[in-house]
C-alpha cells in the first residue's frame, strides 16, 4: 500500500536560521516503509535570498515526537493499494506531524539538498535505493530557511520491507 503525509493545509512559518522539522512519518513497532517521494516547496519572492538547507532525517523518536504534542498531528492517507483507505489500515501503521514547535531529538541526517527560496524541491527516489522507514522510528524533512520564508511538504510511502 501506498500513502500520503502532507503538513496540512497552511503554509508552515519558518524563523530565519532556525532549523523546523516540517514533517516526520512514524512507523508502528512492527512495519517498515519506503519513502517514494518528497516534496518541499517555498513561498518566497526574493530569488537572490540564500538558498534553503532542506534535510532528510532519521529519528529515533526519542522525545519531541508524539503528533499532537509541540507539533501538528497528521494522518496520512492511502493513496494506492487494495484494502482499507481509512481507520486500522493507516493508523495501525504510520503515523505522522508537521510544523514543530519543539525539535525532535536524536535526528541522523540522511540526504541534504540546497533550495532556492522561490522555488522547491521534488524528490523520487531511485528504484531500490529508497530511504527507509525503520519500525518504531521516523523519516522527516527538516529545513533551515536564512530568511523568513513559508514552507509546504509531502511525503508519498509505501508499507513494506526496507
Amino acid at each position: 500500500m501506498q500513502y500520503v503525509a502532507d503538513s496540512g493545509s497552511a503554509a508552515i512559518a519558518l524563523a530565519a536560521a532556525t532549523a523546523t522539522t516540517c514533517l516526520m512519518v512514524k512507523s508502528s513497532s512492527t512495519i517498515s516503509g519506503q519513502l517514494v517521494e518528497l516534496g518541499v516547496f517555498f513561498d518566497g519572492v526574493t530569488a537572490s535570498n540564500t538558498p534553503v538547507l532542506i534535510e532528510l532525517v532519521k529519528s529515533t523518536n526519542a522525545t519531541n515526537s508524539t503528533p499532537g504534542t509541540g507539533n501538528t498531528s497528521v494522518t496520512p492517507v492511502q493513496a494506492r493499494g487494495d484494502g482499507n483507505t481509512t481507520g486500522s489500515g493507516v493508523a495501525a501503521t504510520f503515523t505522522a506531524f508537521a510544523a514543530c514547535t519543539s525539535e525532535p531529538t536524536v535526528l541522523t541526517v540522511v540526504k541534504r539538498f540546497l533550495v532556492p527560496p522561490t522555488s522547491g524541491l521534488l524528490y523520487q527516489a531511485p528504484l531500490g535505493r529508497e530511504a527507509a522507514i525503520i519500525p518504531s522510528m521516523g523519516l522527516g524533512v527538516r529545513v533551515t530557511a536564512p530568511q523568513t520564508v513559508d514552507v509546504r511538504a509531502y511525503m508519498e510511502f509505501i508499507q513494506g520491507p526496507s
